[in-house]
């Protein structure tokens, strides 16, 4: 499994102390490094963190460079995800195609409430358009639910999902496996994917139920500060996609 767990990053137990004073992106033979003074960043098993643009490279320094006298490994998203596209994915890759097909599987847009009406209509505006839209542009066709009952999504459909995530580099997958963890969809994830939605628009999307119900009952606090959090990802998973692209 790719990434373990089902909405955001775990916060690691130990802050390491900051051991340097200048970062810089510099072009390798496997993409572009990031030095820490005269140091490579290596990942976990060793290897240089050698990313496929500079664009994305830079998001990577700027994190480096934002750290203060502890190193806050939990604020190091897009350090996170490189990792796992770099040493986690290329040996998984059949397992996080077919996480990414399992969230497909029971895909949050899918599942719409009974009631109140003023709900389903606010989900049924938001979520039928991009059901159409997978179906129209990836040739996707989801089965639509009342009610939170699971109701099994059509085999060739799933298998589509798998065979799209398996067609994506390591990057781009690594990317759909934890946007489709984030949000509890991979349509949504595929709709930021494909540039159909921004991450944040997208992180909304998956939270309409919740805000309906924050919109009746108030905002714990407690709450506000893990949405606040999830949004952080989302908002680091639509800049992860642009540096992809970047030239």
């Amino acid at each position: 499994m790719t990434l373990n767990v089902r909405r955001g990053f775990h916060e690691p137990a130990e802050k390491p102390r900051r051991f340097y004073k200048a970062v810089t992106v510099e072009p390798g033979p496997e993409g572009f490094e990031i030095r820490l003074d005269a140091r490579t960043v290596r990942t976990p098993k060793g290897g240089k963190l050698a990313l496929p643009t500079r664009a994305l490279a830079e998001q990577v320094a700027e994190e480096w460079a934002r750290q203060g006298e502890m190193i806050e490994l939990a604020e190091m998203h897009v350090m996170r995800l490189a990792n796992t596209a770099l040493e986690a994915v290329p040996a998984a890759r059949e397992a996080t195609a077919d996480q990414v097909a399992q969230y497909a599987g029971s895909d949050l847009v899918c599942y719409y409430a009974e009631d109140p009406a003023a709900l389903v209509e606010r989900q049924a505006r938001a979520w039928e358009p991009l059901l159409e839209w997978s179906a129209a542009e990836l040739g996707l066709s989801f089965h639509r639910v009342s009610g939170i009952i699971h109701r099994e999504q059509p085999p060739e459909t799933l298998a589509a999902v798998r065979e799209l995530a398996l067609g994506l580099d390591d990057f781009r997958l690594a990317g759909l496996a934890f946007g489709s963890a984030l949000y509890g969809s991979t349509v949504l994830a595929l709709a930021v994917l494909k540039g159909r939605l921004a991450a944040e628009a997208a992180f909304d999307l998956c939270r309409i139920d919740e805000g309906f119900q924050e919109e009746k009952w108030g905002i714990d606090a407690e709450a506000a500060e893990r949405t606040e959090r999830l949004r952080g990802e989302a908002a680091m998973l639509g800049r992860w996609f642009e540096g992809l692209d970047a030239d």
